[in-house]
């Protein structure tokens, strides 16, 4: 039986977590890290292998909380350039940069939007393989 490989991204109002080896673990082990999400209103999108959770944590916290739970998993992080990026000019996450959104968000916008920033949309699902 494997361990979960999580690879954490944080982000400025939340964080990303992308399971590497999602398809290797057993049932019990995907419904251990559904449940995580779940307690902490998270998202988990099994289409890309991620979950994403509203809350500003640092990699050492994260890496504490899955050990205190007893979650028996391999950690990651994942540095993102803080550069300047585009910045999305509407709804409920404006002011945000396109790399921050959820990835169930971006699908929605990319099946829903039809704005100038549609662009920045398709090239951040491109960037992180939605598609």
């Amino acid at each position: 039986m494997s361990k979960p490989l999580f690879l954490f991204t944080k982000l400025t109002n939340s964080y990303r977590v992308y399971v590497q080896n999602l398809e290797s673990l057993t049932v019990v082990q995907i419904q251990e890290i559904e449940l995580f999400v779940k307690q902490r209103k998270g998202i988990f999108d099994f289409s890309s292998y991620t979950f994403s959770i509203q809350k500003r944590v640092e990699f050492h916290e994260f890496v504490s909380l899955i050990q205190h739970l007893g979650i028996d998993a391999l950690c990651k992080e994942n540095s993102i350039i803080q550069e300047e990026k585009q910045r999305i000019s509407f709804g409920q996450y404006k002011g945000m940069c396109y790399f921050e959104l959820p990835d169930t968000y971006l699908l929605w916008l990319s099946n829903n939007y039809r704005g100038p920033e549609k662009e920045f949309i398709i090239q951040e699902i491109q960037k992180r393989k939605l598609f």
